[in-house]
């Protein structure tokens, strides 16, 4: 019943009455962004939701759009600025997914959103972290945040899938809000460390190269 129903039914709620509330700081920010990186103000990338199906995140950029001589962008070391770290270190550049979750692609808890390109290289196990929407926080956020590395990551996935529950989702809430503000797990990533999953391990699931590759992939910065 949770699950079908009343965690879409909080999801829409909280995050409509969130909006609301933070709505003066969401127009502060985006006058920020504006002034400061460039336009356009938010960041558009295809990840992948509930039953293995793209959609679009939002978030606030937290680049410039600096380019060189020739017109190419520059690296993005050269084009992140103290503001865009301290927008992603305070994790407000992730406020605008409220939208998502309104819409339906994510929920407020659940496993994050990865890219389209990993589909195939999921174990069928892991794969199950795409039977319930993506969320904004997770299991694997408050255990270690974006410090897990992958194999961690996924076991945290699953067990939320298979554990999901009112009470459960009410916990990671909770303790997602002293990780932020503490600023907690913050740092390189170790997944950087290991490189992307396409990089590290072997196709498990040959059957969805093509859908993959068939998927429009597209960013927007």
């Amino acid at each position: 019943m949770y699950a079908r129903y009343i965690k879409r039914f909080l999801d829409i709620t909280i995050s409509f009455c969130g909006l609301l509330v933070i709505s003066p700081l969401l127009l502060t920010l985006c006058f920020l962004v504006r002034s400061k990186l460039g336009s356009p103000i938010f960041f558009r990338q295809q990840r992948i939701g509930k039953d293995e199906k793209p959609f679009m995140m939002i978030k606030f950029r937290t680049m410039t759009d600096a380019r060189d001589k020739d017109g190419k962008l520059l690296p993005d070391t050269e084009r992140f600025t103290k503001f865009g770290n301290f927008l992603r270190n305070s994790s407000l550049d992730e406020l605008p997914e409220l939208f998502n979750v309104i819409k339906g692609d994510m929920s407020l808890v659940g496993p994050r959103p990865l890219y389209p390109i990993y589909l195939p290289y999921y174990t069928e196990e892991e794969a199950k972290r795409h039977k319930v929407r993506g969320g904004i926080t997770g299991l694997a956020q408050i255990n270690g945040r974006a410090l897990c590395r992958w194999k961690e990551r996924f076991s945290y996935d699953v067990k939320y899938v298979d554990e999901l529950s009112f009470k459960n989702d009410v916990k990671i809430l909770w303790r997602t809000f002293f990780k932020v503000a503490a600023k907690e797990d913050i740092g390189t990533p170790s997944v950087t460390d290991e490189g992307g999953l396409h990089i590290i391990r072997e196709i498990q699931r040959p059957d969805l190269v093509e859908k993959v590759k068939n998927m429009n992939c597209r960013s927007n910065i």
